[in-house]
């Protein structure tokens, strides 16, 4: 049996990155794999309801972080560890880095609490803690995300944060990346979407090929 590999990508509100999911999903398929995609907050039946609290309520950061963590602890218990068990291919849309960039950076909360609660939250019966073999961040400007958003849907509380808050969550993911680079492939989501849509492939046949970031 193949192991499991599990993907995430992330990147601040506008950045684009949910439309190349599906692509690299099809990638996969085509390599003969099964595909599991799910997103966070969210991808069991009360991941979903925790992630409308999250996203509509407002809420004191440290409740929003616990939430946070309570709806992946669900996502890894039902879907995820039992995907790569089987040995799927995960792909998620956002994990845990976009708790440290949205709650640590834009919210200012603090990042060793939020250390721990991935340490517990995450932590593998074989010791280490459960993290993406790769994850692909979409960076972009907050500016230039803040006009894609304009002309979007109803924007969520996230959604509807200044531009100094999407400032500091793109200065979160930096410093996630920095912390664990082995992981983290950067794309410059500020290019056209075909441009954007080859780098991600280039990097996925990358990985594939055992080249990491």
């Amino acid at each position: 049996m193949n192991s499991g590999t599990f993907i995430s990508f992330e990147g601040i509100d506008g950045a684009g990155k949910s439309t190349h999911i599906a692509r690299v999903a099809d990638v996969f398929r085509q390599a003969g794999r099964a595909v599991v995609s799910t997103r966070e907050p969210g991808g069991t039946p009360l991941s979903e309801k925790l992630r409308e609290m999250v996203l509509h309520e407002p809420m004191d950061p440290l409740t929003e972080a616990l939430l946070m963590f309570a709806a992946r602890r669900e996502h890894l218990v039902q879907v995820i560890e039992p995907a790569l068990a089987r040995g799927d291919v995960v792909l998620c849309d956002r994990f845990t880095d976009a708790t440290f960039a949205y709650q640590g950076g834009g919210r200012g909360f603090d990042w060793q609490v939020l250390a721990h609660l991935e340490r517990m939250v995450q932590g593998l019966p074989s010791g280490g803690v459960r993290q993406p073999d790769l994850t692909v961040w979409f960076d972009l400007d907050p500016q230039i995300a803040a006009e894609r958003l304009a002309s979007a849907r109803v924007p969520d509380k996230f959604e509807s944060q200044p531009v100094d808050f999407f400032a500091a969550v793109r200065a979160a993911y930096a410093r996630r990346q920095s912390e664990m680079p082995r992981r983290f492939a950067r794309i410059d989501a500020a290019q056209s979407m075909a441009a954007v849509g080859q780098d991600v492939a280039r990097v996925v046949d990358q990985w594939l090929a055992g080249v990491r970031p």
